[in-house]
């Protein structure tokens, strides 16, 4: 048994998992979680305009990181990953950011491909479906970030992955900002560029990827699990209730078109909603709305553990 601290930050959130993970064999396993949080700071801020880390969001992001590292030391993690993703790919000040990291948590963070996101993404979200029933093979994991997409098809081993520039943050600044300000709602035209964005998107991740010969859909990540919290109707954030849930294309539909068309203080009251989601969330959901009509899929099967269990899986 190994105690592990994993770190994944992307372009919107930084989350922290710290796990006992037991592997008697090699090859299967538990992991049995401590503590998991997280934490919006936005890190990809301005990126796709820019081209620049925004010292605010640096500063953000330290600040959680100081957070995380009293955690670790006080659960006494042996091990730590920290992997950086989209957003800190892209920046050209991304040294900033490095040096900001080894200073608070002393480990390098590792900026990671979209291709080994992919694989810690599929890691984390199918090792515990492994002779689920009503599962059927292959699965399409489905990760949908501020900055990127990732697509991984396979069954016990991955098969095809591909990461593409599409997340509920790049599309929300890409299309919906107007003189700085987030358009509340968006107009049919922003809603038309998203879908037309996300559309060459999938046919470039259908370049390597072969979506449609997916059985299960599975998708991860905060737009997908909020959109799970809204289509259940639930009054507070409930994660025992939204991890395995399923939720029909029927329903995703809804729940997006309630999203487009609502303003910032609708959305912001709704129960389940993150306050760092409310600008972004529209956008995510319109990306999983896609990806569904693209494959015909009936419904997605949401999953809480994602690229995050997957690194702390890759500790061990």
């Amino acid at each position: 048994m190994k105690r592990v601290a994993a770190v994944d930050c992307g372009t919107n959130s930084i989350r922290l998992l710290v796990a006992d993970v037991t592997l008697p064999d090699g090859a299967s396993g538990e992991l049995k979680e401590l503590d998991r949080r997280m934490q919006i700071v936005r890190l990809g801020q301005g990126v796709d305009r820019t081209g620049r880390l925004a010292p605010e969001a640096l500063e953000r992001t330290f600040a959680a990181c100081r957070e995380y590292a009293a955690v670790i030391k006080d659960l006494g993690a042996e091990h730590v990953r920290f992997v950086a993703t989209s957003a800190s790919r892209d920046a050209e000040n991304r040294a900033d950011f490095v040096r900001g990291v080894v200073d608070i948590l002393g480990v390098e963070p590792e900026v990671i491909t979209g291709d080994q996101e992919a694989e810690f993404s599929f890691t984390g979200a199918t090792k515990e479906l492994t002779g689920h029933p009503h599962i059927e093979l292959p699965y399409l994991v489905v990760d949908i970030g501020g900055g990127s997409t990732e697509f991984v098809l396979g069954s016990d081993t991955v098969r095809a992955a591909r990461s593409v520039d599409v997340g509920c943050v790049r599309m929300t600044e890409r299309h919906l900002l107007h003189d700085g300000r987030i358009t509340d709602p968006p107009t049919a035209a922003q809603i038309a560029a998203i879908k037309a964005d996300i559309a060459a998107a999938l046919d470039h991740a259908e370049e390597t990827v072969p979506l449609t010969e997916a059985a299960t859909l599975v998708g991860l990540a905060g737009s997908v699990t909020t959109v799970a919290a809204i289509a259940q109707g639930l009054d507070h954030y409930d994660s025992a209730a939204i991890h395995h849930s399923r939720i029909s294309r029927a329903t995703v539909r809804e729940v997006t078109e309630r999203l487009l068309t609502s303003t910032h203080a609708e959305r912001a009251a709704i129960p389940v909603m993150h306050p760092g989601r409310v600008d972004v969330i529209a956008a995510g959901a319109l990306v999983l709305l896609s990806i569904m009509d693209r494959i015909d899929a009936d419904e997605v099967v949401v999953s809480e553990h994602d690229i995050l269990d997957g690194i702390a899986w890759s500790l061990a």
